[in-house]
């Protein structure tokens, strides 16, 4: 008998079975065992499994074609005709395709019990063309991929390192200031309110566009401004191309002229420039030479009567105080989720960000609104220019390489909105990190030739533009959208849990720390920070590159919500006015009012009921879907499923959260829906 045959040997003495196998190997009997699954079976198997993972599939991505369909008109308003952010849609199908195919293979391999020593194994021991394709997989893996993707996350790691010690270093200046209770003061004596020709002569800005909305409420406020009537000026700046609109806001600067106010209407026929060719036209008048500070005051920003007192005296006996900065405060911060997030970041920006540099370095980005400038600040640094969409930052740059000051206080308020949907936050997102990177190409040259010090330069160069403006959107969305998902499916690579989970929740609980009663809401914000990466990646590449998105302005829409106190001091105010005005100047209100309401009733879609046509009072809301935000949803979840199959735990989880986290902001379900 040749040495490797198996013999057995059936007998029945006392009902048993004895099985004899006679060999060398004593394996042999496993392996033809294993034989004996013919290729036909074996390729059988793999086609149903292949069947279960597209049968999935299919469903998952059915009910999403359902609702891209119905909103088919939204995606188109979202991707704009200059194609923004194509590149980047279409480099995250790429990921997402690549992962779904590594995917297919794990679980192929997971079910085979295919371990990942098979590297090791010697080919002779490799088994049919799957076995031997997964095999050269890992080879190429282990010598070719992960190198990269180990060099890059190192080189990402780093970054979030640096900028994690920057937020350090502000929240513990931010500490001391407060501990110290350091404060602007004022450098000579309070204005002599017994005399008003003391009171220096100020210049009021509301540049508005279509403001629908809040006009109103942004002019009342600053005609009740408790400053001398014959020292003050307000310049309503209307951009407005609703002709029924300009009228309404004619009419009410009217209103205040008629009560005494100083108060003009100005509207520019050719619109060039947004916000800054607005303000450029409106510095051109003739008039402005004989003020010494003006004001600006987005539309949505009501200010305090007192506004005036508590600022403009920090530049007397001051003259290298070029710009007082008041902070912002919001009326609807908890109107729901969106705003309440938006509320941790800015309180942080404005409580850390904002007095930490004032303090330390008379330094900050003006905020564009609710700061009073010198106006010869203003001039000597080139005046308002229209070469960026953050005309604010421009100005405040220019200036601070002219050797001007700034002064930030944290305890004047102005009142504000935040953006209540998604679509209105992202595209304000869009351009405040768009802007900088343009402005960043355009001033690095006057920087580097400028006379101020070294530091300034380095803290203008390396602080404010590179590591806040461009570091922080490039390592969140790379290494937390991107090198993390990969990693699920190239161990080698994995990152440790201190990247993906102490830091940054640590990082997380320093801008909470401003707003402590957000402290709920801590992991929430973690997942949507990490969510709008994308946003501010796409922005901060258009504005460096120079891509077409990168110039434009989207006015941020607005929903003209006020405190309880600004409702009753509106409602006042009504009265009076109405009392005042003139009987054509009521008869003029009621007809745009009724004109508008007539368009409003043409614009709703109606019902029929009975057979009978009637108006439907209720107007639908609609949701966006945000394509980029969607393909990122399925990446993570992909990368969550690879990493549920190597039990992961916190990788697992954090993947989970973070792409359940995309898709609900893909689908629009946070904030308010539009009309």
């Amino acid at each position: 008998m040749a040495p490797n045959t198996v013999a057995v040997t059936m007998e029945k003495p006392d009902n048993f079975s004895l099985l004899e196998i006679n060999g060398s190997d004593p394996s042999s009997f496993l392996d033809n065992k294993r034989k004996s699954i013919s290729p036909k079976q074996f390729s059988w198997f793999l086609l149903l499994k292949a069947h279960r993972v597209v049968s999935s599939l299919s469903w998952l991505f059915a009910s999403v074609k359902k609702r891209l369909c119905s909103s088919s008109k939204a995606i188109n308003e979202e991707e704009d005709p200059k194609s923004r952010g194509k590149q980047m849609y279409r480099f995250i199908k790429a990921c997402l395709v690549i992962s779904i195919v590594a995917l297919s293979i794990e679980i192929v391999a997971y079910y085979k019990n295919w371990n990942l020593d098979l590297i090791n194994r010697p080919s002779w021991e490799v088994r049919g063309l799957v076995e031997w394709s997964y095999v050269a997989w890992l080879s190429f893996r282990s010598d070719y991929i992960a190198p990269i993707v180990i060099t890059l996350s190192k080189f990402c790691t780093v970054l979030f390192l640096i900028q994690s010690l920057d937020r350090l270093v502000l929240c513990l200046g931010c500490f001391w200031i407060k501990l110290k209770k350091i404060e602007p003061k004022l450098k000579d004596e309070e204005l002599d309110l017994e005399d008003a020709s003391n009171f220096p002569m100020v210049l009021i800005q509301i540049p508005m566009c279509n403001e629908r909305e809040v006009y109103e409420q942004s002019i009342g406020a600053a005609a009740q401004l408790d400053w001398p009537k014959d020292r003050i000026l307000i310049q309503v700046l209307d951009d407005s191309d609703d002709p029924n609109l300009k009228l309404l806001i004619k009419e009410e600067v009217s209103a205040w002229a008629e009560k005494g106010v100083n108060i003009i209407y100005r509207h520019r026929l050719i619109r060039t420039g947004y916000k800054a060719g607005n303000l450029k036209s409106a510095m051109t008048c003739d008039y402005v030479k004989d003020y010494e500070f003006v004001t600006i005051f987005d539309a949505d920003f009501t200010p305090s009567p007192d506004f005036l007192k508590k600022t403009v005296p920090h530049f007397k006996g001051n003259p290298e105080l070029g710009l007082v900065q008041a902070r912002w405060s919001f009326v609807n911060k908890d109107e729901n989720l969106l705003t309440r997030l938006q509320n941790i970041n800015l309180c942080f920006h404005f409580e850390v960000e904002q007095q930490v540099n004032g303090v330390f370095l008379n330094f900050f980005g003006f905020n564009g609104t609710a700061g009073v400038w010198r106006i010869k600040a203003l001039e000597e640094s080139g005046g308002w220019l229209e070469r960026t969409t953050v005309e604010d930052m421009d100005i405040a740059v220019r200036a601070h390489l002219n050797g001007w000051k700034f002064i930030y206080l944290n305890d004047v308020e102005v009142t504000c909105e935040l953006p209540e949907s998604y679509e209105a936050y992202k595209k304000q997102q869009h351009r405040w990190h768009s802007g900088p990177m343009q402005l960043f190409r355009l001033c690095l040259p006057s920087i580097i030739k400028s006379k101020i010090s070294a530091g300034k330069k380095a803290n203008l160069i390396f602080l404010f533009f590179l590591l806040r403006k461009l570091i922080l959107p490039f390592y969140s969305f790379t290494l937390f959208c991107i090198i993390l998902p990969l990693t699920m499916f190239i161990p080698e690579a994995e990152l440790p849990l201190w990247i993906i989970c102490y830091v940054p929740i640590f990082i997380s609980l320093l801008n909470i720390l401003p707003s402590p009663k957000s402290f709920p809401f801590l992991i929430p914000y973690l997942l949507f920070e990490n969510t709008m990466s994308i946003t501010k990646f796409n922005a901060m590449i258009s504005g460096l590159f120079q891509l077409g998105s990168a110039y434009e302005w989207v006015v941020t829409k607005k929903t003209g919500r006020s405190s309880e106190s600004d409702l009753l001091a509106f409602a006042e105010r009504e009265e009076k006015l109405h009392r005042r005005n003139s009987e054509s100047g009521l008869e003029l209100l009621s007809k745009l009012k009724e004109q508008e309401m007539n368009l409003a009733e043409q614009e709703t879609p109606k019902k029929t009921l009975g057979g009978l046509i009637r108006p439907n009072n209720k107007i639908k809301k609609r949701n966006m879907v945000f394509k980029k935000e969607l393909a990122l949803a399925f990446l993570l979840l992909t990368a969550a499923a690879r990493s549920f199959l190597s039990a992961h735990g916190l990788h697992f989880y954090f993947l989970l959260f973070q792409g359940l986290s995309f898709l609900v902001v893909g689908l629009d379900l946070i904030g308010e829906q539009i009309n």
